[in-house]
C-alpha cells in the first residue's frame, strides 16, 4: 500500500473514532481534520435555528472562523483543512448558548507533513496565480484545470462507478470533475437512492441521508487526486432548480451549508449553474455570493452561465467571484464558432481586476448539435479545446463526453433534454477517443511554460477569408518570448511574422490526434515570416521556439 494511501487510511481511522469534544491527534497538512459534537436540544429545524462557529488557531497565531454543520439527530460536525505545521486549538461557539453540547468546546490537533504522493496534499489548495491570470497550488505550483463534465455522475453512480470513472480520468491526467451537487434538479429529481438534498421553500430543511452519501463521493474524488468544482445551486429552471426555485435567503442558507460541509476539501466552487445572470439578474447573486460565501475558507468560487453568454461586466466588483467560466456550448454556426475564437473570451479577459477565464462548457463529444443535428465527434472538441485555451491567458479548459454528465446506464436522451440527442451509456463514453485526446493536449502544454500564454493573433500574417471561421487559426506566446503555440483547424499551412521572437527559432509540428511530433523545422536566421505547410490532413499544432 502506498504511503498517501496510508496517511488517508489513518485520517479516516480518526475521523471514524472522533468523540463529542475531542479531536484527531495528528492530521497532515492540507488533509481534513473534523470534530464531533452532541446538541444537548431537539430542534424541528436545526439549521434554520442554530448556528455552530468554529475558532480555529493557527500555530502563528492566525484565526479563522468556519461553520459547523448539523448532520441528523442532535449530531453536529466541523471539519477544517489545516495550512500550517503545529499545534492547532479550536473553540465553538453557538447561536444558542445554553446548549452545552454545542457552546464552548474546545480542542488541539497537531498538523504534521503530508508525506504522501497526492499533488493535492503535496502542494496545497488552489489559489489564484500572482497575476491573477492562472491557477496555483498554495506552494506555488501551477494547477492546470482539466476537468471533466459529471454533472449527475456524484448523484446518480454507485460507489464503484465512481471510482472507475474518477481512476479512468486521472490516468488520462485530468485535474478535476465538474459536478451538480445537490438534488432535486433539471436533469436528476433525486439521488441515486431517491433522496434530495433538501425539502421545504421559505424554511428548507436540509436532508443528512443525501449529503451523507455525498461525502463519499467527496472523499474519493480527493483520494483519487482530482479537485471538486460542484455546482452548488443549478438555476435554469424556476420551478425545478434551486438557484432559481427558493427565496435569495433560502438559497444562501444552503450554500452555506454546503461550504461548512465540504469546505475542508480541495474544491472550487460553482456557485450557480446554468443561469442567466445579466443586467437586474445579477444582484440575487450578489446577495447569494455575499450570503452562502461569509464563512468561506479559502475555496475560490465561480459562476457556470448559460452558452454564449459573459455577464462579467456586472460583476466586476464581486469579491468572492475568482474565476470567469464561460460556456461556448453546443451550436456548429458561424456564429457559435466566431464566439469561440473572437467573442468577449478573447477581448475581455484584459478587463481588470483580472481573473482566470476557462471555459467549462465548449462541444460536448457524442451531443447534437443544435444547427446539424449531427452528434460532435473528437475533431469538433479538439477544436473547441484548442481555440479556448489561447483565446484568452492559458489557465485550463473543461472536457463533456454525451452520457457521462446525464450518467446514462442504457442508451437513451438524458431527463429533460431532448435537443441533446440519445446518449451512450457513460462506461461506454468514458472510452471516447477525445478524453484522451486531451490528456495528449495536457501532455503538450507541460512541455513549456503554459502559464506565460497569451493571445498572439498578429503573429498569423496569411490569415484567410474565412467568414464561416471553419478554419480559423488561433495563436499564443509565452511573455518571455521564447514559445509560441498555433492551431490549424484542417488548414493547408500559415505563415508567421517570427521577428517578435527576436534571435533564432526552430519549431515542430504536434499531431492532437496521437501525440506525435514531427522532426525539427529549421528557421533561418535572417527570417523575418516563415511559411509553415502542415505535414497532412486534419488539424494540427504548430509550436515555435527560441533556441537556447
Amino acid at each position: 500500500m502506498k504511503r498517501d494511501h496510508l496517511a488517508l487510511l489513518w485520517t479516516a481511522l480518526l475521523v471514524s473514532t472522533a468523540v463529542p469534544g475531542l479531536s484527531q491527534s495528528k492530521v497532515p497538512i492540507w488533509t481534513r481534520f473534523e470534530a464531533v459534537f452532541e446538541s444537548q436540544q431537539s430542534h424541528e429545524n436545526p439549521v434554520q435555528q442554530v448556528e455552530l462557529q468554529v475558532n480555529f488557531v493557527s500555530p502563528s497565531g492566525k484565526k479563522q472562523t468556519v461553520l459547523g454543520f448539523w448532520d441528523g439527530a442532535k449530531t453536529w460536525r466541523v471539519r477544517f483543512s489545516p495550512d500550517e505545521i503545529g499545534v492547532w486549538s479550536y473553540s465553538t461557539s453557538s447561536s444558542d448558548p445554553s446548549d452545552k453540547g454545542l457552546q464552548d468546546k474546545s480542542g488541539k490537533f497537531e498538523c504534521v507533513p503530508y508525506t504522501g504522493e497526492r499533488a493535492l496534499y503535496e502542494h496545497g489548495a488552489i489559489r489564484l496565480s500572482p497575476d491573477r491570470h492562472y491557477l496555483v497550488h498554495a506552494d506555488g505550483a501551477p494547477f492546470f484545470w482539466l476537468a471533466c463534465t459529471g454533472w449527475n455522475a456524484a448523484l446518480l453512480s454507485t460507489d464503484e462507478e465512481w471510482k472507475t470513472y474518477l481512476n479512468d480520468r486521472r490516468n488520462k491526467r485530468f485535474t478535476a470533475i465538474q459536478f451538480v451537487a445537490t438534488a432535486p434538479w433539471r436533469a436528476a429529481p433525486t439521488d441515486r437512492d431517491g433522496n434530495v438534498a433538501f425539502t421545504g421553500k421559505e424554511a428548507i430543511a436540509i436532508q443528512p441521508a443525501f449529503f451523507q452519501r455525498m461525502d463519499r463521493k467527496f472523499d474519493l474524488l480527493n483520494e483519487t487526486g482530482l479537485v471538486g468544482l460542484p455546482v452548488l445551486l443549478w438555476a435554469i429552471r424556476a420551478d425545478k432548480d434551486p438557484g432559481l426555485a427558493l427565496p435569495e435567503n433560502q438559497a444562501a442558507l444552503l450554500v452555506r451549508y454546503l461550504v461548512a460541509r465540504y469546505g475542508a476539501h480541495h474544491v472550487i466552487w460553482i456557485l450557480g449553474g446554468d443561469a442567466n445572470y445579466s443586467g437586474e439578474r445579477a444582484k440575487r447573486w450578489y446577495g447569494i455570493g455575499r450570503e452562502g460565501l461569509k464563512f468561506n475558507p479559502g475555496r475560490l468560487t465561480t459562476l457556470h452561465p448559460q452558452g454564449m453568454q459573459w455577464p462579467w461586466d456586472d460583476f466586476r466588483d464581486q469579491a468572492w467571484l475568482d474565476i470567469l467560466v464561460y460556456q461556448s456550448g453546443h451550436g456548429n454556426s458561424d456564429a457559435s464558432r466566431k464566439w469561440n475564437c473572437v467573442g468577449p473570451p478573447a477581448t475581455k479577459w484584459r478587463d481588470e481586476p483580472h481573473r482566470p477565464v476557462i471555459n467549462a462548457e465548449p462541444n460536448y463529444e457524442g451531443h447534437l448539435s443544435y444547427e446539424e443535428r449531427k452528434p460532435f465527434q473528437d475533431y469538433h472538441v479538439r477544436r473547441a479545446a484548442y481555440w479556448s485555451l489561447l483565446a484568452s491567458p492559458t489557465a485550463g479548459l473543461t472536457y463533456g463526453a454525451h452520457g457521462i454528465w446525464s450518467w446514462e446506464e442504457k442508451p437513451a436522451v438524458p431527463l429533460d433534454h431532448p435537443r441533446t440527442g440519445e446518449a451512450r451509456p457513460w462506461k461506454e463514453a468514458i472510452g471516447f477517443p477525445g478524453s484522451m485526446q486531451m490528456k495528449l493536449m495536457r501532455d503538450l502544454f507541460e512541455r513549456l511554460p503554459w502559464w506565460e500564454l497569451r493571445p498572439a493573433d498578429e503573429i498569423v500574417l496569411d490569415r484567410p477569408d474565412d467568414p464561416t471561421f471553419l478554419h480559423y487559426i488561433k495563436a499564443a506566446k509565452t511573455t518571455s518570448g521564447e514559445w509560441a503555440v498555433v492551431y490549424l483547424p484542417d488548414n493547408e499551412g500559415v505563415t508567421i511574422d517570427v521577428k517578435p521572437f527576436g534571435g533564432e527559432i526552430e519549431g515542430v509540428w504536434f499531431d492532437p490526434r496521437t501525440g506525435k511530433f514531427s522532426k525539427t523545422i529549421e528557421v533561418p536566421k535572417d527570417a523575418t515570416q516563415l511559411h509553415f505547410k502542415v505535414p497532412g490532413h486534419g488539424d494540427w499544432v504548430l509550436i515555435l521556439h527560441k533556441k537556447r
